[in-house]
């Protein structure tokens, strides 16, 4: 079977159990929520094993930020299954948004339908084919999904020892899930071809790979929510109690290969020559490496998908809080960036001038995240410029609007 017939047969493999995915009970939906948490406990040695793969394969060919995202231990399981229990509890999403009585008696009724089949191509992170899945349960929509090569292990793993399993057991069709088994980058491309099968796949990766796939999903009628680009920006004002604003820089470099950490470090003109030290003592002690004026590169290059250079952080000076606002608006993707500063007018001016996605003060921009926000876990998160879901997207994203007409 080509690669392209394998996504095929998968788009409609998933098509075909959705219509009872789509009629689940919320009681049943839990239910197969619940068991993917209870799964990640009890089959964790035959997830931990196929990840083991995964990371003796990768260790010396990957960076160590890209190692960290792809491991698995027994503490990420943990979290993992904590999500999955958090998002069982949340309620559903109301099917009737609204309704309205037209002139000659007809009633009008908006309400949420599921998209159908929704596919999903990620990065290699084991942790996310979970996430994914588990959006695609609660919202009531089938997926096929398509991981990096260097995860392929883990996440067969996850969705034959843990997914299907407990769609099973709830009774639910775990052919409503999908994995595309193949390591070969074209399934990524058959995966934004076929919009009849598949008229949503979410997008996330590396920003000129994400770019292309967006491209070219685009040309076959696709439509597609991207997550292409990240790095967090922290602006440290003049009036920023510095104790403070350097545990943010800290907070903000637990993890190397996430997109909301911190990338651009701006700090505020007047007070540049007293907090650069305190900022570089830091980073140092993080084994950071600054990236100091005058800049080789853009201001906004996102060093977590550097390969070799990741534990980098560009610092800069900037005229105050609207500049340093610009400059994140104009020089980043627009994901995340955050104030310190003590001076609430000065914030105000941050917060009013950025346009980003998630816009912080005296937190850190490692907050954008579904679960810390809203809950949930994430199928990625968007920075579009234009209406539809923006930020960390979950399960309330995922659905389409009808009108319906009729008599009461």
């Amino acid at each position: 079977m080509s690669v392209r017939d394998e996504v095929g047969w998968t788009g409609s493999a998933a098509r075909a159990a959705h219509p009872g995915l789509a009629a689940a009970s919320a009681p049943a939906v839990a239910g197969a929520l619940h068991g993917m948490a209870g799964a990640l406990r009890a089959r964790a040695g035959a997830v931990l094993a196929a990840n083991a793969l995964d990371i003796a394969a990768a260790e010396g060919a990957m960076a160590p930020a890209l190692v960290d995202r792809l491991r698995l231990d027994e503490e990420r399981l943990g979290r993992m299954s904590g999500q999955l229990a958090a998002l069982a509890a949340l309620d559903d999403i109301e099917e009737l948004v609204g309704s309205r009585e037209l002139p000659d008696g007809l009633v009008v009724r908006e309400r949420r339908r599921p998209v159908g089949v929704i596919g999903a191509n990620y990065e290699a992170r084991p942790n996310v084919t979970v996430d994914v899945a588990s959006q695609l349960i609660k919202s009531r929509n089938a997926g096929v999904l398509r991981t990096g090569a260097a995860a392929l292990r883990s996440a067969i793993a996850l969705r034959d020892e843990v997914i299907a399993p407990a769609m099973e057991a709830a009774g639910l069709d775990p052919a409503a899930i999908q994995l595309v088994r193949s390591p070969d980058r074209e399934a990524a491309r058959a995966l934004v071809s076929l919009p009849r099968l598949i008229p949503l796949v979410i997008l996330r990766g590396s920003g000129e790979t994400t770019a292309s796939l967006a491209r070219e999903a685009a040309a076959h009628g696709v439509r597609t929510l991207a997550h292409a680009e990240g790095g967090g920006v922290l602006y440290i004002d003049r009036s920023a109690d510095r104790d403070r604003a350097m545990a943010l820089v800290e907070r903000s470099l637990d993890r190397l290969g996430v997109c909301n950490r911190l990338n651009l470090l701006l700090i505020d003109a007047p007070v540049w020559d007293e907090v650069l030290p305190e900022a570089l003592a830091v980073l140092e002690r993080l084994g950071i490496r600054p990236s100091l004026p005058p800049h080789s590169h853009p201001l906004g290059h996102e060093w977590a998908l550097d390969d070799g250079r990741e534990a980098t952080v560009t610092v800069a000076a900037v005229a105050g809080p609207a500049a340093a606002a610009h400059a994140a608006n104009d020089e980043t993707s627009g994901l995340a960036a955050a104030i310190a500063a003590e001076d609430a007018a000065a914030a105000e001016v941050f917060l009013g001038a950025y346009a980003g996605t998630g816009a912080f003060w005296n937190a850190t921009t490692r907050l954008l995240d579904g679960f810390e926000l809203l809950g949930a876990p994430e199928t990625g998160i968007n920075v579009d410029q234009v209406p539809g879901p923006r930020g960390p997207v979950t399960f309330r994203d995922l659905h389409l609007r009808q009108y319906v007409v009729g008599r009461r």
